[in-house]
């Protein structure tokens, strides 16, 4: 789900997958930028916060 919304509207996906900070500041000026460019860092922030937890 997390991730749907991560390609809908990528800081949605982003706040939702680590809360508040830099990372979400960051996918916010990437989809200023574009759509896309917001978008492929948000599914890369969600795929890797989704291996770190697997891994603990």
């Amino acid at each position: 789900m997390r991730l749907l919304l991560g390609l809908l509207i990528p800081p949605l996906g982003v706040f939702l997958t680590v809360g508040i900070g830099p990372t979400l500041l960051i996918n916010i000026g990437l989809t200023f930028l574009g759509w896309i460019p917001g978008s492929i860092h948000a599914a890369w922030v969600i795929i890797k916060h989704g291996e770190q937890e697997a891994r603990n």
